[in-house]
């Protein structure tokens, strides 16, 4: 049986803009309610300005109020298991802290681990001058 969050970001994939690279990429997030947020990856010509499922689904989960969340899935259609890049690393450190990560393929591959393991030491508001701290 597929997680459910896992299953978000699966059919999340499905509507990448991927023209570029084929490179499609589904992102789910959950909130401490048990809401889910999804993105897919958008490609734009100049490559620098294309954004990736990860932060989508953050954007999208935080646009539309959520705060606190529990957990992350990312699925490719790679045979490794694909983590989130450095931006995204970023990104999920600073609203999700060191949230549950969900690698996943299309083939029912899957690998949880926490963000921390990926993106150890991770720069964060603690390390800003307290002025500047939310």
């Amino acid at each position: 049986m597929t997680d459910a969050l896992v299953a978000a970001a699966i059919a999340a994939r499905e509507n990448a803009h991927a023209p570029f690279s084929k490179f499609k990429v589904g992102a789910a997030v959950q909130d401490e309610q048990g809401n889910i947020y999804t993105g897919c990856n958008v490609e734009n010509a100049t490559y620098g300005l294309t954004v990736c499922a990860e932060r989508i689904a953050i954007f999208k989960a935080i646009s539309e109020g959520a705060r606190k969340f529990v957990r992350v899935a990312v699925t490719a259609d790679t045979e490794t298991l694909t983590p989130p890049c450095g931006a995204c690393r970023q990104i999920l450190w600073e609203f999700c802290g060191d949230v549950e990560l969900v690698l996943s393929n299309l083939h029912g591959k899957t690998e949880t681990l926490h963000l921390g393991t990926l993106f150890p030491r991770a720069f964060d508001a603690s390390f800003l001058q307290p002025e500047f701290r939310s």
